[in-house]
């Protein structure tokens, strides 16, 4: 069959996929970038596989006393007071937080402050005048249709002006010439700390490029909201070429794919693993390792817990490439082409049998000059030791761990920081410090760990975004365990020659660390990750984590609903403080300022055909409201009364069995029909602990 340049579906229609995304050549040689092809891109798996023509670029708050390696100052930790300069604009006091000249696009802006009072300006191509304004330092608070798939609020974001928090935009900002954005302080003579980081490509110069001026989003506004639903609730590639194999795995037996001969690329992957033995599952998702082998090089050796996202004990992850269950149940939808052979494979490195079935989905796909591979490296250490920040917030102490070196040419993609924090309190204080080619200082220079990860305001509780998110943060304290993961779309970040992620080992008080670090690239066939792990490293112990958790259950605070009414307010809570009952994992989910008639929707997929057995585990207050519970459109005939004259936990809530749909999934509706006449205070709340689905028999 003759091959084309492949297609990328986008939102429902074919978009020609060039050397640099879905951006059209001009007569004259040079590549025109619209705004819908931007919108495109983020939508397009295939893009991140071609080496593209931009550099990219991060402008943030960081100390500015860090000037240079081992030079005073190089791990001062006061990020939340850099900026570029001050202009005096129209008579107004300006803090230049970022100033490019293009033609570029900011691919990502995150902030957070104590206080968010103050305007935010854009000013592009030159111009005098702001494009657009905001009248916080708050990007939940500019009057654009993002939806949460492309704007999300931290987890401890306090949507008042004086009140503490932030938000991370993924809406691409696009500009012909030049971008400026200032922030005027409200009051001067009290200045809270303005942490930021903007991420930002630049094209060639003679790249044409649409500046993201009002007309252009409010003609692209539809296609925004569409983006952002996808992003929410990714495609399924269905009507492609599949490979798969099924088998129980003795001890050090493996499992292999053999891909189709000739232009091909794997577009999904789908890895169930099952055990008699689950409370073995934590453990076995770390001796399953993963390989992935293109035109006869291997380009992944990675622990299968790892490669899903969810790092060590593997818990669930919901996001834009990667799904995971948390119950051994894993999608891939990281594009991975290849010009000749493939081949993935799964070893069993535990002392357990493993029943292990693995799919593939592929699609052909031609290879051309840039095209490049995917590649996903692992590493482990352990007893990493930290460094107190201190009060001056500049030890001298301190010193910078390599995260991550890749020789050769390809695109960074992302990466899974999973760790055992043996200090007390919040270990992750390091900003990240990423060296590109021939930097002669960072080009990413970051103010913090969990700021990296897209939330901010340690400790971290449990969250999930498109992009990732904190799939694992044991203990409201930081001690234990904790799993972050980022993927990076349009703020993926290119190199020739050389790629280095070094990270701060800063943290509140003494300790130290084991590290579990992977990271997601693309690389050319001689490009090469070094300073990673191997086989010996899997047989790390995992220490016990001291957390309480109700056996095979899927905590409602570390998954995102699928609908959920407006007036509702989420908040995930630590209930450590309360004496009345054991809540799960410490934390829950809850919902605030409902009206009666509200509800919140949650989805369960990759379930069996056979009759699920559905227990709730929620939370009784003085000022918890009356629920009911819809699955799959059959009402159960449970209701829940929440109140109690005191906080306690509800114990198991059975509502009773029902059959998962077609497709494997089941839709659970909780829904606030009313209120004890006991209840007092704001009284229709709901705190959602967990879930547990057990699988029944088929009758």
């Amino acid at each position: 069959m003759k091959k084309t340049f492949s297609l990328c579906l986008s939102l429902f229609v074919f978009v020609l996929f060039l050397p640099d995304a879905q951006h059209k050549a001009s007569a004259a040689g040079s590549i025109a970038v619209s705004y819908e092809s931007l919108l495109d891109e983020i939508v397009c798996f295939k893009t991140a596989s071609n080496f593209p023509t931009y550099t990219a670029g991060q402008e943030s708050s960081y100390d500015r006393r860090s000037v240079a390696p081992h030079a005073p100052g190089w791990w001062a930790n006061d990020d939340g007071f850099g900026f570029i300069r001050t202009d005096i604009i129209s008579g107004r006091s300006e803090k230049v937080l970022f100033d490019q000249s293009g033609p570029g696009v900011i691919t990502r802006i995150w902030m957070t402050s104590t206080n968010k009072n103050g305007t935010l300006r854009f000013y592009f191509d030159g111009n005098r005048l702001p494009d657009w304004t905001i009248p916080a330092y708050d990007l939940m608070k500019w009057n654009i249709q993002a939806g949460n798939g492309l704007r999300q609020a931290h987890p401890n974001y306090d949507p008042k002006f004086d009140g503490r928090g932030g938000s991370t935009l993924f809406l691409p900002i696009s500009y012909a010439q030049s971008c400026k954005i200032t922030f005027e302080e409200h009051n001067s003579t009290s200045t809270p700390p303005r942490y930021y980081a903007i991420n930002y490509r630049t094209y060639p110069h003679d790249t044409s490029i649409e500046t993201f001026t009002y007309d252009v989003y409010e003609k692209n506004l539809s296609k925004i909201q569409t983006v952002n639903s996808i992003l929410l609730q990714p495609l399924i590639h269905k009507k492609n070429l599949t490979e798969k194999t099924e088998t129980t795995l003795n001890p050090n037996e493996h499992i292999c794919i053999n891909l189709p001969q000739g232009e091909y690329a794997v577009n999904t992957i789908k890895i169930v693993v099952k055990t008699e033995q689950p409370e073995l599952y934590e453990q076995l998702m770390r001796k399953i390792i993963l390989e992935t082998e293109f035109d006869k090089k291997k380009t992944s050796w990675v622990p299968l817990g790892e490669f899903s996202g969810g790092g060590l004990g593997a818990p669930n992850v919901k996001s834009w490439y990667l799904d995971s269950d948390g119950k051994g149940s894993i999608t891939s939808r990281w594009f991975m082409p290849y010009k000749n052979d493939g081949k993935i494979i799964l070893t069993n490195h535990s002392n357990e049998s493993v029943h292990i079935f693995v799919s593939a989905n592929i699609e052909e796909h031609s290879w051309i000059d840039n095209t490049l591979y995917f590649h996903a490296s692992w590493k482990q250490e352990n007893n990493l030791p930290l460094v107190v920040c201190g009060h001056e917030n500049n030890p001298s102490n301190a010193y910078d761990w390599n995260f991550a070196y890749i020789e050769g040419k390809g695109v960074y993609m992302g990466d899974v920081l999973s760790l055992f924090n043996y200090s007390p309190r919040w270990y992750g204080e390091g900003d990240e410090k990423i060296w590109v080619d021939d930097d002669i200082f960072p080009s990413h220079f970051g103010t913090g760990t969990e700021d990296y990860y897209n939330c901010s305001w340690a400790p971290v509780i449990p969250f999930q975004t498109p992009f990732g998110g904190a799939p694992r943060a044991d203990k409201p304290s930081s001690h234990g365990y904790n799993t972050f993961f980022r993927s990076r779309n349009l703020d993926a970040i290119p190199f020739k020659n050389m790629f280095q992620f070094d990270l701060e080992m800063l943290s509140w008080k003494p300790g130290a660390v084991d590290y579990s670090t992977t990271i997601f690239w693309y690389g050319d066939y001689n490009a090469k990750a070094k300073n990673i792990s191997g086989l010996d490293a899997i047989d790390y112990i995992m220490p016990e984590s001291g957390v309480y958790k109700i056996p095979n259950a899927i905590e409602f605070e570390q998954i995102s609903p699928l609908d959920v009414s407006p007036s509702f307010e989420m908040v995930i809570q630590d209930m450590t403080p309360f004496t009345s009952g054991e809540w799960s994992g410490f934390y829950q989910l809850l919902l605030k300022h409902g009206e009666i008639g509200d509800y919140v929707l949650f989805r369960f997929e990759n379930l069996a055909k056979v009759r699920q057995h559905i227990i709730l585990y929620l939370t009784k207050a003085n000022d918890f409201g009356m629920l009911s519970f819809t699955v799959n459109g059959q009402l159960s005939p449970v209701t829940y009364d929440g109140y109690a004259s005191s906080v306690s936990h509800s114990g198991p809530v059975d509502i009773g069995e029902f059959m998962p749909n077609d497709d494997g999934f089941i839709e659970l509706k909780i829904t606030l029909t009313g209120t004890n006449q006991k209840t007092q205070g704001e009284k229709t709340l709901i705190g959602l602990d967990c879930i547990q689905i057990i699988p029944g028999f088929d009758n």
